[in-house]
């Protein structure tokens, strides 16, 4: 039994070395652009690690039960089980994958959904773009994050938050989409001055533009608001520098 034992710990220690090998592959892909698509990428993760553990344990389970009942699984059985072991991980560690939402997707659902699709989708569509564009992609990402957070706060049917949706949920993807349809060996050429490539980058830096603006026109109305307050507070309660009154 101390043998199986052994045998049962070699088993898994070939497991966790082939799932560190998986997640540092994985850590060579390009970063996320925004918090709402690293953490959809986060619980994709812990389901994958959820399923190889289990897989693990039904693994090892079975090899325990299967040797006590037979007194012993032998090298055919370790090797069976090794095998199972490196299959299941190597399976779970690359599935399932993250799905990218489709571009009709993306202005649907509250705004936390929305922009981590929308950022989720902007990801897929880096690799064809130039580099400019992906540098404004990346940029706009983080934009998304700080956008997001303030929309949560805002009345839905606020015109400014329906006017931020469309940029964000089709305007945006609708412009990467139109590039992409050209193709490849065109988007360098000039036409009426510019070429796509050039266009891409432009009109992807007035977006960028666009959210820094709506981002800044919400966080002046939170600014207002904070000031407001911290004005009634030193209405009502004095200045908090002022030293309190003596008691006499």
């Amino acid at each position: 039994m101390a043998g199986e034992a052994r045998n049962h710990d070699l088993i898994l220690a070939e497991a966790r070395r082939s799932l560190a090998d998986q997640r540092a592959g994985g850590r060579r892909r390009q970063a996320p652009i925004g918090r709402g698509s690293a953490e959809l990428r986060q619980r994709n993760l812990m389901m994958r690690i959820k399923l190889i553990g289990g897989s693990l344990l039904a693994i090892v389970a079975a090899a325990m039960v299967t040797g006590i009942l037979i007194n012993g699984i032998g090298f055919t059985g370790i090797m069976v089980a090794f095998l199972a072991v490196v299959a299941c991980t190597f399976l779970f560690s690359n599935f399932p994958k993250v799905r990218v939402p489709k571009r009709a997707d993306l202005n649907t659902g509250d705004v936390r959904h929305m922009v981590a699709r929308t950022e989720l989708w902007l990801e897929s569509q880096r690799p064809a773009l130039p580099p400019p564009a992906v540098t404004l992609v990346d940029k706009i990402g983080t934009q998304l994050d700080a956008l997001g957070l303030q929309l949560e706060t805002v009345d839905p049917g606020h015109p400014a938050a329906q006017e931020t949706r469309k940029l964000v949920g089709e305007t945006l993807p609708g412009m990467v989409e139109a590039y992409r349809r050209i193709p490849a060996q065109l988007r360098r050429e000039k036409r009426a001055g510019s070429s796509p490539d050039e266009q891409i980058v432009e009109s992807l830096g007035k977006i960028s533009t666009e959210i820094d603006q709506v981002t800044r026109q919400l966080a002046a109305g939170a600014l207002d608001d904070l000031a407001v307050r911290t004005r009634y507070l030193d209405y009502k309660y004095g200045d908090a520098d002022e030293p309190a009154p003596e008691n006499r």
